[in-house]
């Protein structure tokens, strides 16, 4: 009989370069595989449906989000994110480990409804080098820029609940850090 695959959960705040550190995993980590979340947001040009996202539409989102077809939801900057129940077993009966880029509050969801999900949650070395990360990537206007800096000190308290802390100051190391635990991890499973 195959062995089930766990979650793997990795939260940070913008800019904690969570995005970044789970490219790098699906890349060099063997049995690791990603979680399709779904979105009511629209499609940027180069992303496809069933890929980079299930895209649907917001009556269909909360249709199934009241069927309780998702293992959690959450609202980012008015539009609705959520990991679908049935895609997420899909692939964790393959033997898969999968990831899962997902806020602090979906993180315990899915600690709830699976108790042998990994938490690891990723931090900047200090609220400074996370404001200087974020104006560096020259995407967000200065008050977007200010309420993401608010949303990461309200996310840095959850991570106590997380399993795994890894400070982010170099990508290497931080990677490193990720496939120690990873390993360790994943052989008790």
């Amino acid at each position: 009989m195959k062995t089930k695959g766990i979650p793997v959960v990795i939260s940070s705040p913008s800019g904690g370069g969570k995005t970044t550190l789970i490219k790098l995993a699906l890349k060099r980590l063997k049995g690791l595989t990603y979680s399709i979340s779904a979105t009511t947001r629209p499609p940027s040009a180069q992303e496809k449906h069933g890929k980079s996202y299930f895209f649907m539409s917001k009556s269909e989102f909360l249709k199934k989000k009241k069927s309780k077809k998702f293992v959690e939801t959450a609202v980012v900057h008015g539009h609705y994110y959520g990991t679908l129940h049935e895609q997420l077993e899909k692939k964790l009966e393959t033997g898969k480990n999968v990831v899962l880029d997902i806020d602090v509050v979906g993180a315990l969801n899915v600690k709830k409804k699976y108790p042998q999900s990994l938490l690891i949650f990723v931090v900047p070395p200090s609220m400074k080098i996370l404001a200087d990360r974020l104006r560096a990537r020259h995407r967000d206007l200065e008050k977007d820029i200010a309420k993401r800096l608010r949303n990461a000190r309200k996310e840095m308290k959850y991570r106590k609940y997380y399993d795994y802390i890894i400070i982010n100051d170099s990508l290497e190391e931080a990677f490193e850090k990720l496939k120690k635990i990873y390993e360790r991890e994943t052989c008790r499973h």
